[in-house]
């Protein structure tokens, strides 16, 4: 069985990387004129090489540092690495930073390649061996084989390949099996377009597989494309999979449209975002620390993103420290969980850090406190169940779905985690319809709860008299949020745990109640007893305030908190009926209205000894209630039972 992979370059301008790729598979990767009129590689360059049951796709970088862009981009998706150093130049700048960029990319495996061993004596080789001991300390490359050569004499050819047989052995057991059968993705480092074909893009599948015929996304512009054809490694073919340097012939886009640093991936596997929470550390040998609100640039995938850093938990992250952080991006990514990326700066520029993307769809978090940087930590946790809860209330993407769970978390088979976490009360399903339910994590809806709560005390404190606070008003305020099924969720919570009284008049906090003044709790008396006085021909709301003795302005505000407290029933915006009189309405209604009997305006208005001004408005009112029904000029007995 073959095993394909990723094998990269690294190293300093003109230690031989595209030289030492032409000795291994007879390539030269430098195919743009202005390479090889200056012999350096300034592009990404592709070759392939059979190793045993090992098929290498290789990626040969720039070593220029005008070109370390190229270079992180062509680095994403390596499985494993060759370190070139000169023997005539030893270790340089570039030696160091590509190093440390594949540190912070975490390249499974890797071997040491000395090039241009016809130039120097072997007792400089052996100097030059000693000084990539020391930069190699504590990196990938601190085990790993070293192999002299020379593409000269063709010395060390053999012995290198043996070595990378033995690397790719490691990067292959490095690898989850997972990813094969994981949704397609693959980072895309160019695009162009062949006549007779159309758009064609290319990159390293870093999970799942692509058949012809397949819609895939391109993100993270969300632009839905076909696959009409694929290459590996320059061969026609049906499919391509995980490990390999692949072309892919779209339709539905134009080339022009695609840059280094899309994705394409399978429907609904990537979601773009601007806001990224990940961990980062800042290497050692960083000339400058990272700074809250610093502006940096993010190299993440293929992608080169201007970001500016929001800290959690601290104002500075100092060289060889790391923490929390929040990425505010100048354009969208669409990333995973775990993703490695790596921090430099933006002018000048050079490496700082790197770190991993641990909410690929974040929401804002301000200053988050300890319970929430506890919670943070469990993203970073080896078990399951905790990164899987802590990605919920991350995500910001919503509605959730337990397959989300491979994206946000990292989880391969995410069903029956997803459903022992509901049972467990770790997570929560909320009905989104009756088909249709959602995952959210418990203090999704307490921090909801708690923004009611704090509504509701400020409604509280500026209108005292109002003893409930409106549903519509609530959910109004809660717009933002934008699923309606979390607050209705979170408001059957609060009633359920005496946090709010919820009636069908609207919230309030457990312990408000309407906060008269003396004087206002005689007016509110005096207006109840003129109610109940008045019967069916009660005063309106204008009349009301016109024979108001005092504060006139709080008259209209104690008659709705009456019709609130239910001594008062609201028949239209100026007519209320004492509750006793509209007792008496519904058991005339009862007796009169049986077997298909009617009544008219005029007959309710005998029966009940008031006038037309009332009588009209309350036949509307028991229309409008389901009461009655209007038939004609009579209203026969509606759908609502007459209690």
């Amino acid at each position: 069985m073959i095993t394909d992979l990723i094998l990269g370059t690294a190293g300093h301008i003109d230690h031989g990387k595209t030289a030492l790729i032409g000795a291994l598979t007879g390539v030269n990767t430098d195919r743009l004129p202005e390479e090889k009129r200056r012999g350096i590689t300034i592009e990404l360059g592709f070759a392939q090489l059979q190793l045993g049951p090992y098929h290498l796709g290789i990626v040969d970088v720039p070593g220029h540092e005008r070109f370390v862009r190229n270079m992180l981009a062509g680095a994403t998706g390596m499985d494993l690495a060759m370190l070139v150093v000169a023997a005539d130049d030893s270790v340089k700048p570039q030696t160091r930073e590509h190093l440390e960029v594949l540190r912070l990319l975490d390249i499974a495996a890797g071997v040491v390649v000395i090039t241009k061993c016809d130039l120097v004596d072997p007792e400089w080789i052996g100097l030059v061996e000693s000084e990539i001991d020391e930069v190699t300390e504590g990196t990938v490359f601190a085990d790993a084989v070293k192999v002299r050569t020379s593409t000269v004499t063709g010395a060390g050819i053999d012995e290198l390949k043996d070595a990378l047989l033995l690397a790719a052995k490691r990067a292959a057991l490095a690898v989850p099996s997972t990813r094969l059968t994981a949704p397609f993705r693959m980072a895309v480092d160019r695009s162009f377009t062949i006549a007779g074909h159309g758009t064609v893009v290319t990159g390293s599948v870093s999970s799942g597989t692509v058949r012809v015929g397949d819609e895939l996304a391109l993100q993270p512009d969300e632009i839905t494309v076909r696959v009409r054809g694929v290459q590996c490694h320059d061969r026609s073919a049906e499919q391509a999979h995980r490990g390999q340097r692949t072309a892919i012939n779209l339709a539905g886009v134009h080339h022009e449209q695609i840059q280094c640093g899309h994705e394409l991936a399978a429907l609904g596997h990537l979601h773009p975002s601007r806001l990224l929470t990940v961990f980062v550390e800042i290497s050692p040998d960083s000339p400058r620390p990272l700074k809250h609100r610093q502006r940096i640039r993010l190299h993440v995938g293929t992608a080169e993103r201007l970001a500016s850093v929001a800290l959690m938990g601290c104002e500075t992250i100092t060289p060889g420290q790391s923490g929390w952080a929040q990425m505010f991006l100048s354009q969208p990514v669409a990333v995973v969980w775990n993703q490695p990326f790596v921090v430099r700066s933006e002018s000048p520029v050079h490496t700082m850090g790197g770190g991993r993307v641990m909410v690929p769809t974040s929401k804002k978090l301000r200053r988050p406190p300890a319970e929430i940087l506890c919670l943070l930590d469990d993203l970073r946790s080896p078990d399951m169940a905790a990164r899987a809860t802590a990605a919920v209330f991350f995500d910001s993407k919503q509605p959730w779905q337990p397959s989300d769970l491979f994206r946000a978390a990292g989880i391969d088979d995410p069903g029956p985690l997803a459903s022992r976490l509901v049972a467990e009360r770790r997570l929560i399903e909320v009905a989104v319809s009756h088909s249709r339910k959602q995952i959210v994590h418990p203090m999704q809806l307490d921090e909801i709860a708690t923004s009611v709560t704090r509504f509701l005390q400020r409604v509280h404190r500026r209108e005292p008299l109002l003893p409930f606070v409106p549903r519509a008003r609530v959910v109004s305020h809660l717009e933002y949020i934008g699923d309606p099924a979390l607050i209705d969720a979170t408001l059957q919570r609060m009633a359920k745990s005496g946090a709010a009284r919820v009636t069908p008049m609207g919230l309030a906090t457990p312990d408000h109640g309407p906060q008269l003044t003396k004087n206002e709790q005689r007016q509110y008396d005096d207006l109840i007893q003129l109610f109940a006085a008045q019967g069916f021909q009660p005063p309106t709301v204008g009349e009301c305030r016109q024979q108001a003795a005092r504060a006139a302005d709080s008259v209209k505000k104690l008659i709705e908190l009456a019709a609130m407290q239910g001594e008062l029933v609201k028949i239209n915006s100026d007519i209320y009926l004492h509750q006793t009189s509209f007792t008496r309405l519904l058991a005339v209604l009862r007796a009169e209205l049986t077997d298909g009997k009617g009544l008219t305006v005029s007959q309710l208005r005998e029966l009940l000894d008031t006038s037309r001004k009332y009588a009209v408005p309350i036949c509307e009112y028991l229309d409008r209630e389901g009461y009655t029904q209007r038939q004609g000029d009579v209203r026969v007995r509606g759908t609502k039972e007459i209690a």
